[in-house]
């Protein structure tokens, strides 16, 4: 029977309760079993699924809906065009084919909200809308408004001269790129490359996708990232929204070019090993009606919830409605669509708090309790659509990756870096770095990183100017002598990064350029800055320079990487730490069988010369351990550094 808790507690803790009594020599026993929340989740999880087998054939087919919907090529040359506008009174097509005639092409109302239309094919059998062709889907709202809408399947967008919104553009070439790469195999360690095909490039202007196979993809193999996540690429109006306002879901980004070339970098880099993640956007939309999918029916429930609860507040954008059931073939769609059309091996979901909760993060703080999990503050809906995208893209393809912000799926992501911000260097407290980076779940996977885009934007820092600033201008020169904060700031720069890398997660997460310490922080173009490209740019350059040190960084970043790959510590089970002293700044701990030993003492410390030390290592020393128990190890390491001052400690393992 159901146990419902107090309405008025704020916290669900329903509970089932299976019981039954029985008698053994005369003492009676009751046995009662209690479920926990989550049970109920899983539960209406199954029904919905259990529902689209009965209703649609099953969850294969319900997530192919762009094979029907939006326009189609049909075999004998017509057309077949569909969509789904419950609040239309009519739909229609119309584009360069018919002269732009808003109603010579209505389509026939079915059942549910969806419309349909075929056109024949020309008599000589020829194509009615050839590829390249320009379209419009015309709306007749039952307010009596004409309405001109971009279909929501649509593949390909673009924006010409001066126009300021976009083109729905017929893709159907005569050649379509082939795939020739298989997917290659799901990595043992994660080592992530966030990337931004628009800021590629160190010129002020917008990057290809030709550019980013090109020039790219060869430092990411070289660095030793197995991984790309790549950003803003579904079809955002606004430049400067990061890719984070979608306009048209199904579509590749126009601006760095066509879907033939955004495959053929997927494929370029599977030929190199690398898999490739997609930043898929769910969380919300654009508020764009002329070419996004707000008021697509003349209504603001379409697509959406109707009223306050369809608009985020903070982000001025529209939010979905997840329990409607051609929401939920939109968007497990749109899944299946990346997988399949472009060989993507995996999703990062962006705003995956903004889903869980009513309140969408919006000013709460979470401690990591299980309650914050369920209760009236969660949005089920949400919750149960991003079960069924993470069941269905495990169902297609095993191996996939899908990684969130909050929610454990295969990874979810976090960082130290608010910590390292917040305090001088040398008041960093060892405790609170490592309960930071070793802060998570037993089998709860983590995906650590020092910076992510978030900190390269403007109005924040990236970790390379929180420790060095404005000398990153003057002083990074080789023919100059170090200054104390250049000094000091690689030094931690890389220490940060390795124990992150080592610690923090079950895989690592690097923002493009960041691994070299990128001296200026990222702003597209917007008006607050006159539209300038000079901030949207990431300055590869810098590191092909032997006479700066950003070069330096760059070579520990690839190194550490190509460790992590020999020894594997990002798939080993977490690590054993054995000393936080305070005094002497020291962390150590193990990890993949190795011994980590972290010096953050501002002034007794050691680095080598290639990564732009003072090569005060000697790797030529030989350690041995001897039975001398240390902090509850049977075994202890002595290790003695030699510099201006003598420093020595005991390391146990």
């Amino acid at each position: 029977f159901f146990f419902p808790s107090s309405p008025c507690s704020g916290i669900d803790t329903r509970l089932v309760t299976m019981g039954c009594s029985y008698e053994i020599e005369g003492i009676a026993f009751e046995l009662s079993i209690l479920i926990s929340p989550s049970y109920f989740l899983y539960k209406k999880f199954s029904q919905i699924l259990s529902d689209i087998g009965e209703n649609e054939g099953g969850i294969d087919k319900f997530s192919r809906g762009y094979e029907s919907f939006g326009i189609h090529r049909c075999a004998d040359g017509g057309l077949y065009c569909k969509e789904w506008a419950p609040g239309a009174e009519g739909v229609f097509l119309t584009g360069d084919f018919n002269g732009w005639n808003p109603f010579s092409y209505p389509y026939k109302k079915l059942d549910y909200g969806k419309w349909e239309l075929y056109i024949p094919p020309k008599q000589n059998k020829s194509v009615l809308v050839p590829h390249g062709s320009k379209l419009k889907v015309v709306i007749t709202s039952k307010s009596g408004e004409i309405l001109y809408r971009i279909s929501p399947w649509a593949k390909y967008v673009a924006r010409e001269g001066g126009n300021v919104n976009y083109d729905w553009i017929c893709w159907d070439p005569e050649h379509p790129y082939k795939f020739k790469h298989s997917r290659p195999k799901k990595p043992k360690s994660v080592r992530i490359y966030e990337s931004h095909v628009g800021i590629s490039s160190h010129e002020g202007k917008i990057a290809s996708y030709k550019h980013f196979t090109c020039n790219v993809l060869p430092r990411i193999k070289d660095l030793g990232y197995n991984c790309i996540q790549l950003m803003a690429i579904m079809e955002h109006a606004y430049y400067a929204s990061f890719g984070y306002q979608i306009t048209s879901f199904f579509a590749a980004s126009s601006r760095y070019g066509t879907p033939e070339e955004l495959k053929e970098l997927v494929d370029t880099a599977h030929s190199m090993g690398i898999t490739v993640l997609l930043d898929v956007v769910h969380s919300h939309a654009s508020k764009n009606s002329e070419d996004g999918l707000n008021m697509f029916d003349g209504t603001d429930s379409c697509y959406f919830h109707s009223g306050p609860r369809g608009t985020h507040d903070l982000w001025d954008s529209k939010l979905f409605a997840y329990s409607n059931w051609e929401v939920l073939r939109f968007l497990l769609s749109n899944i299946r669509w990346w997988l399949e059309e472009y060989c993507f091996d995996g999703f990062r979901f962006d705003g995956v708090t903004s889903m869980l909760y009513h309140h969408h993060g919006m000013g709460q703080s979470f401690s990591g309790d299980y309650n914050e999990y369920f209760g009236l503050q969660v949005d089920e809906d949400a919750l149960t659509y991003l079960m069924l995208a993470n069941h269905l893209i495990h169902t297609l393809y095993p191996d996939s990756i899908t990684i969130a912000e909050v929610n454990c799926w295969d990874y979810r992501l976090a960082s130290p870096y608010p910590l390292i911000k917040e305090f001088k260097d040398e008041d960093w407290n060892m405790g609170n770095i490592v309960y930071t980076l070793t802060n998570r779940r037993y089998l709860e996977k983590c995906i650590a990183y020092a910076e992510s885009h978030d900190q390269a934007l403007v109005g924040d820092k990236t970790l390379a100017f929180w420790l060095m600033d404005a000398e990153m201008y003057t002083n990074m020169s080789v023919l100059a002598p170090f200054t104390p904060v250049i000094d000091r700031g690689i030094q931690l720069h890389k220490m940060i990064r390795l124990i992150t890398h080592a610690l923090g997660g079950e895989g690592y997460l690097n923002f493009m350029g960041n691994e070299f310490g990128h001296p200026e922080w990222l702003d597209f173009p917007r008006k607050g800055n006159n539209e300038s490209y000079h901030y949207a740019r990431r300055q590869f350059h810098l590191t092909d320079d032997d006479l700066l040190r950003y070069k330096f960084l760059n070579n520990f970043d690839r190194d550490m990487n190509r460790l992590e790959e020999r020894c594997g510590w990002l798939s080993a089970p977490q690590a054993f730490v054995s000393e936080k002293h305070e005094g002497n700044k020291i962390i150590a701990f193990e990890r993949a069988g190795l011994l980590f030993i972290f010096n953050f003492h501002p002034n007794k410390n050691s680095d080598a010369a290639e990564y732009g030390g003072h090569q005060r290592l000697d790797h030529n020393t030989d350690f041995f351990s001897e039975p001398l128990e240390q902090n509850g190890r049977h075994y202890s390491l002595l290790v003695t550094l030699i510099e201006l001052i003598l420093q020595t400690w005991n390391m146990q393992f």
